[in-house]
C-alpha cells in the first residue's frame, strides 16, 4: 500500500497534465463532469477499483473495461488519457489523479469546495442559503456542493470548507453542552 505523499507525488503531474490537455481543447469542465461521474462510479463499485489496482490483471483486460465504461460517447482525450494511465501503470492511481483534477479545476475557477452533512437531505433553498454562507465566508466566485446524509447528526448541518468547520448540528451542540457541563 503506498502513502498518501506518494500517492500525491504521482498523482500530481498527470492531473496536471490532464487540465493543461483540457484546457488547450477547451474541455475541463466536460472532462471534470467525467472525473466526478468516474469517482462517482469508483465510489460505490469495490470490484472496479481492486480491478483496475490489481497488478496481476494485464493492461489489455484493464483497457478493454476503460473502453466498455466509458463507452462510444465518451471524451476521446479522457479516454486515451486513462489508456496512457494503463500502460505506463499508473490506473491504480487513478481516484488520486481525478481528484486533483477536479482540485486544480476549483482553483482555476475560482471555486470552494462545500462538503455539507445533513440529517435529512437538504432541500434547494437551503442548499442555497449553504452556497451563500460559503461565498460570504470565502473569496471564491462560485461553490460547489458535496452533500452527504448521517442520520447520527438528529438535526442541523456539518459545513466543510478546506479546514474551517461549521458545527450547526444537535449531535454537536449537545457534546459541547456536555462539554460545559463536566468542565472539560
Amino acid at each position: 500500500m503506498t502513502s498518501k505523499i506518494a500517492t500525491a507525488e504521482i498523482a500530481s503531474p498527470y492531473s496536471q497534465a490532464l487540465l493543461s490537455l483540457a484546457q488547450s481543447k477547451n474541455l475541463t469542465e466536460e472532462i471534470g463532469a467525467d472525473a466526478r461521474s468516474l469517482l462517482a462510479l469508483l465510489g460505490v463499485n469495490q470490484d472496479l477499483k481492486n480491478f483496475i489496482s490489481n497488478p496481476f490483471i494485464k493492461n489489455e483486460n484493464k483497457q478493454v473495461l476503460i473502453k466498455q465504461i466509458l463507452g462510444e460517447g465518451a471524451n476521446p482525450y479522457l479516454r486515451n488519457f486513462l489508456l496512457l494511465l494503463v500502460d505506463k501503470r499508473r490506473i491504480s492511481f487513478l481516484e488520486a489523479v481525478l481528484e486533483q483534477y477536479l482540485v486544480l479545476l476549483r482553483q482555476l475557477n475560482q471555486t470552494a469546495l462545500a462538503e455539507v452533512t445533513s440529517a435529512v437531505p437538504l432541500s434547494e433553498a437551503q442548499q442555497q442559503a449553504v452556497v451563500e454562507k460559503v461565498l460570504a465566508m470565502t473569496k471564491a466566485s462560485q461553490v460547489e456542493l458535496q452533500t452527504k446524509i448521517d442520520s447520527d447528526l438528529i438535526g442541523g448541518v456539518i459545513i466543510k470548507v478546506g479546514s474551517q468547520v461549521i458545527d450547526a448540528s444537535i449531535r454537536g451542540q449537545l457534546r459541547r453542552l456536555s462539554l460545559r457541563l463536566t468542565g472539560n
